[in-house]
């Protein structure tokens, strides 16, 4: 059995969250070249060009590369053969966050009650998803999730049989109401199915999904194509100022749903679309 200290976790979860907000993905940058050969509105490549040249100022001097440093959301996979030692595991991973944000002098954006509004100070408490997994390795993912592109995000509890097509016409609503306010080029999650709160966890997993890649299920590989291209479609552009480079990819994630029902979230990530991982 592997023994983990919880000040091993803290230290990662630390560097994560400056690492998240510093540097931005391969996947996302290429994404954003690609973009500037296919854009058709000189603003939308321009606006490609200024989003390529931020992610590098950012990656250069160790800075943010947007305002909002983002609620710290963290994505645990705990193998069953793990055994933590020197404090909860919980506790280690908020020090990390609160040590993080505030030795990378990122922006502290939660508040302690939803209605009384009162910063905490260190962007602590985080969001924690856990997964027991087989093995002996415990993985980190770290999301920071921006506001805009986060209050942007619905679920709908569709009815069996509005199908595929209502579906697709949900996910397309969602991205044309949200048009500039999640700050364009957008990733779409899509969590189809589960319960109300399942599919909304799926559709923000999705999120993590490389660009690029293609969906395990083909009728789903299928689907996001589709989705993809329709959406671009609208015209929204880059930062909403017009163009076809609207959303960079759609991720559809799927889960056993109950016979009475058809749940679908849509998880916006802006274009700071960021996440780092570690395998302990």
């Amino acid at each position: 059995m592997k023994t983990i200290n919880t000040s091993v976790i803290t230290e990662n979860v630390a560097r994560m969250c400056q690492e998240a907000n510093f540097l931005l993905g391969e996947d996302v940058m290429e994404a954003f070249k690609k973009g500037c050969e296919t854009e058709v509105s000189n603003t939308g490549k321009e606006i490609l060009q200024i989003l390529i040249k931020n992610a590098e100022i950012a990656r250069e001097e160790q800075v943010p590369m947007c305002q909002d440093c983002g609620y710290a959301v963290v994505f645990l996979e705990l193998g069953q053969d793990v055994h933590i030692e020197g404090g909860d595991l919980y506790e280690a991973i908020t020090e990390g966050v609160r040590k993080g944000y505030t030795d990378g002098y990122l922006r502290k954006s939660i508040v302690g009650h939803p209605l009384e509004r009162k910063n905490t100070g260190d962007n602590t408490p985080p969001v924690i998803h856990t997964k027991i997994v087989p093995g002996e390795n415990l993985k980190i993912t770290l999301a920071p999730k921006g506001g805009g592109s986060e209050n942007m995000s619905q679920i709908k509890m569709m009815k069996p049989a509005d199908g595929v097509e209502g579906v697709k016409n949900f996910v397309i609503e969602v991205a044309k109401n949200a048009g500039p306010n999640p700050c364009p080029p957008v990733i779409l999650g899509v969590g189809i199915g589960g319960t109300m709160e399942k599919a909304a966890l799926i559709a923000k997993e999705a999120l993590l999904r490389e660009i690029g890649s293609v969906n395990e299920d083909p009728e789903m590989a299928k689907l996001e194509a589709e989705l993809l291209e329709k959406i671009n479609n609208l015209g929204i552009g880059p930062q909403g100022l017009g163009g076809r480079t609207f959303c960079l990819a759609v991720h559809i994630k799927t889960y056993a749903a109950h016979i009475a029902s058809l749940p679908v979230a849509v998880n916006i990530n802006c274009h700071a679309a960021r996440h780092k991982e570690v395998v302990l």
